[in-house]
């Protein structure tokens, strides 16, 4: 597997100034790659709870000072303009991640490619243009970075010691990392564990090496499946085998729903693409299929909640249906 450098520049307006959000994203790329260089823009006072997270990853900060009518112009032409000076002048950055939907961004987008430099584009689904995401090598809603945990995060966030926690993330990396066969070596996924955790370590769980910890949690979790012997060990993920959340019917849809977007909505997220909507849903129902409750497109599941006064269907300027929760 290549090592990844990544060069990541954050425009605050589109995380929404949460700590949870921005460990999310931070934790996306780290699971990707080591950053080397970050930068945000916009950062106001409000966002005074993300100096923590700021300085702690070691990020420079361009404040937004109100002056005019062209202060966001500004703060996006000095993100091209940093994004640009990085990669003529740091050979050891070859990856970039832009958290922003802006399609003024494009041109640099394929530039950075042009250069032999891959990108990584983050973003809300309401602002994200159609046009910056299909440029980038890869997209991610930011949507489903947030709210890929089925347990809530803490603020502070730096304390890892719960087994359930560790499991969490080293299924996100498997998932992540894996090979095309769905294999991962051990060694390269405490490699990618320590960026994202310095301070872990097995003895702390008490076991002497990395691979006896896996074996335990193998037989506790029954998620992933660790084999080969000691000078190649390899991990995979075992397929869903257990689905707790029972099935979705005619009955509970509704409610399953409603659930799903209030946990959006209290991530931050008001109005969202229904892609979202439908892929979050799938996680947790993988066999889930519209038509076996009677719609036979998705869109018509989000009508009939419109109906219930539970959304409000809206179109943005490129006539991209947006969910508005309510």
């Amino acid at each position: 597997m290549d090592k990844k450098n990544f060069a990541i520049f954050i425009d605050l307006e589109n995380t929404g100034g949460k700590v949870i959000t921005l460990n999310r994203v931070i934790e996306k790329v780290k699971i990707k790659g080591d950053i080397l260089i970050g930068k945000v823009y916009g950062y106001q006072e409000a966002f005074s709870g993300l100096k923590e997270v700021l300085l702690s990853n070691t990020f420079n900060v361009l404040p937004s000072i109100k002056y005019g009518v062209n202060q966001k112009n500004n703060l996006d032409i000095q993100l091209v303009i940093d994004a640009l000076d990085v990669a003529y002048t740091n050979d050891l950055i070859d990856c970039f991640c832009i958290v922003s939907g802006d399609s003024d961004y494009t041109p640099l987008v394929g530039k950075l490619k042009s250069m032999g430099k891959y990108v990584l584009g983050i973003s809300r689904s309401e602002v994200a243009s159609n046009i910056f995401i299909k440029a980038c090598n890869e997209f991610i809603f930011l949507e489903s970075v947030t709210t890929d945990s089925s347990s809530p995060a803490s603020d502070e966030d730096d304390t890892y010691s719960d087994p359930d926690d560790l499991s969490e993330v080293l299924e996100k990396i498997i998932s992540d990392q894996a090979d095309t066969d769905g294999t991962m070596f051990v060694s390269e996924l405490k490699k990618t564990l320590l960026r994202l955790r310095p301070e872990f370590s097995e003895k702390s769980y008490g076991y002497s090496s990395f691979g006896k910890l896996l074996n335990v949690m193998e037989t506790r979790y029954h998620t992933i499946k660790v084999f080969g012997d000691n000078n190649s060990l390899k991990v995979k993920l075992l397929g869903n085998q257990k689905n707790m959340s029972g099935e979705i019917s005619k009955s509970n849809w509704v409610n399953i729903l409603q659930s799903l977007l209030n946990k959006l909505k209290s991530s931050g997220f008001n109005r969202v693409n229904p892609s979202i909507i439908k892929s979050e849903l799938q996680k947790k129902y993988p066999d889930f299929d519209e038509r076996q409750i009677g719609f036979k497109k998705f869109s018509d599941m989000m009508k009939r909640l419109e109906k219930e006064k539970i959304i409000r269907i809206e179109f943005n300027e490129a006539k991209t249906m947006l969910i508005k929760i309510l």
